[in-house]
This record gives C-alpha cells, structure tokens and sequence, in this order.
C-alpha cells in the first residue's frame, strides 16, 4: 500500500486505518493486542480511536479503548513510533452524562490531557472533534432545525484550545468528524483568518448505504484540501452479508447484540434492504459482500483512508486481504445504478 498524506499536515498514512471502539466492550485487551500487533505487521501505520469509545457507550468503559492501545505502546517499545496515532474528543452530551457538556477551551485541553495519559504517549499525532458543538443534523437526522440553536463555544475558541495543544507539542494535526459541508468550510476560514490551526480531515460515514459525503461535503473537502477518512465501510455489518437471512436478531455482530445500535440509521429496515441488495450484487461477481463494499472505499478517488473495525484477527486479515480487489467499470455502473434508485438510506 502506499501512503497518503492527510491533507495540508504532513501526515503520511497507510489508505487503510484501524478502527478500535470495539476494544474494550466486543474485544477484550489481549485479543485487542493482537489484533494491534497483526495489523502492524501487516503494514499498516494509521490507528483511530476516542475518548469516549468503546461502544456502545457507557460510563464504565468510556476511555477503555484509549487504556487499551496505552498499554500495547506500553509493551511494545518502538511501536508508538511507527504508527501516526488518532483520537477525538467528544462532542456536546448526546446521552452521556459522564462527559463534558459542551467542547469548550477548557474541555478541549483536559480532554487532551486524558486522552494523552491513557494512550502513555506525550504526543496525538491526529486530534479530531468527534460531532459538532453547534446544532447540525448527525447520526440519521437530515433536517436542519434552526428551533435548536443554542449557545454554544464558537469554532474561533475550538481552534484556540486546538492552536495551545500544537504549540505545547502534545497535537500534530488537527480533524473533524460527522461534520457538514458548512462546518468544514467554516473552521479552515477563520482558521487561515486568525491564524490558527488548519483541520486536515474529515471523519465521515462513507459506504455503499450511506455516501452522504457525495452531497456536497465531496466539493468542500476537494477545493480546501481537507480528506476523508471512511468509516463503517461495511455499513455496521450490513454490508458482510451476515444479516441477509437472519436480519439484525439471531447473529453475534454488534447490531444483534446490542438493543440501541438498531435503533440508529444503521438498523433502518431500509438500509438492511440496501445492503442486501448490494451483497447480491457482490455474489453474482464473484465477489463476497465484504469485498465488493471494502474494495469500494479502498479504491475511491474522494477516500483518503478507510477506517476498518473488526473483533479477530481473521476479520482483520480478511479486510486487509481485499485490499487487492478492483472493481470493473461494469460493476461501478451497477453500483451507481442501485444508489440512484435507493439512495442513502443509512445517511
């Protein structure tokens, strides 16, 4: 694989990330471990993780994932330095009391400090504001909603509490994520106006049941050099086939396991009619689901990373290995085809 650099940072990263926030509630720490280890020598630099995760999100494993990664760096002296490293900070409450309630300065820069000590390292070489601070639609919402504003810590004063974590040597680079084409525009402006750190990315939902991304935020992202890295490739599971017959009840991924995972965009009847759709296709090409919709990501002019979650090294040799896959200009039409008559339904 060669490596990308991630917007105007210097960061240079493998195209494909691994996704943890399963570290710690699906995956226990020796089995995280190892997945860390086979990923490293698979070749792959890039990890992601939050403050918040492991998910489904709950006070007693918030910070479980960091703790998790921590301790690998811990026993594994030289490893810190050969991967760049990813966290976020939390957004405003969404039903979780335990955190913050809004991204100040001051939150910004305790969260950073958490974040730091957990992971044992003096140094995030990517800091990412997890959702918004301002009232957006996210997570399945699609209308804006004006009724909703509240006062909330201006983009100007997260980026201060951003530009003091770069000048004390504990960020590299800044990013965003769930974010609107409006909100992306608006923190490079008043960051090239001010003077004050540029976000060099965008952490969005881009897969074969949800390219939101495409309505718009494409542009943004293409003219002020901000890139996009993917998550849930695989829509949740969706897109593995394993939810085709026995639909999200009776299996062991995360959407059968936990109750409040079906409850989001991901558990719409709409997108499991998608992605069905979609693995059919896969198997009339030869193809397993899995690959059709990693391939899809991995091969995007518009991705810059793919951000994969798994909960076994075979899952994970499984995401890597299609990285060989192609898709054939036939099968790209195909695709688009079933995206113009269903669109987005996880969006």
């Amino acid at each position: 694989m060669n490596h990308v650099t991630l917007g105007q940072s210097g960061l240079s990263v493998t195209p494909i990330c691994l996704g943890t926030m399963t570290f710690g509630e699906q995956v226990n720490e020796a089995d995280a471990h190892a997945i860390l280890d086979r990923s490293l020598a698979r070749g792959v630099n890039f990890i992601d993780a939050a403050e918040m995760y492991s998910v489904p999100a709950r006070a007693e494993t918030c910070g479980s994932t960091e703790t998790i990664i921590g301790n690998w760096f811990a026993k594994n002296p030289g490893a810190r330095q050969k991967v760049v490293l990813a966290t976020k900070v939390a957004g405003p409450a969404r039903g979780m009391p335990w955190i913050r309630g809004e991204v100040s300065k001051a939150g910004i820069i305790e969260a950073c400090e958490g974040s730091l000590k957990r992971l044992q390292t003096d140094v995030i070489d990517l800091y990412q504001i997890h959702w918004p601070a301002r009232n957006v639609p996210a997570f399945g919402a699609i209308y804006f909603d004006p009724a909703k504003d509240r006062p909330m810590p201006s983009i100007e004063v997260q980026l201060e509490a951003m530009a003091e974590l770069v000048k004390a040597g504990k960020v590299r680079a800044i990013g965003l994520s769930n974010e609107s084409p409006y909100g992306v525009h608006e923190f490079v402006r008043i960051a090239e106006q001010m003077g004050l750190p540029r976000v060099a990315t965008v952490q969005n939902p881009y897969c074969l049941i949800n390219r939101a991304y495409e309505n718009g935020l494409d542009e943004t992202c293409h003219r002020l050099g901000v890139s996009l890295l993917a998550y849930s490739p695989l829509g949740f599971g969706l897109l593995t086939g394993k939810y085709d017959e026995t639909g999200l009840v009776g299996n062991h991924g995360r959407m059968a396991l936990f109750d409040s995972m079906k409850a989001q965009r991901w558990g719409r009847p709409e997108a499991l009619a998608a992605a069905k759709r979609y693995n059919a296709l896969a198997r009339e090409h030869g193809l397993t689901p899995a690959q059709l919709a990693l391939a899809f990501c991995y091969h995007h002019p518009k991705v810059a990373s793919t951000i994969i979650g798994v909960t076994s090294v075979t899952q994970l040799e499984q995401c890597l290995d299609a990285w060989g896959t192609t898709l054939s200009p036939e099968l790209l039409k195909a695709i688009d085809t079933i995206r113009w008559e269903l669109r987005d339904p996880a969006q």
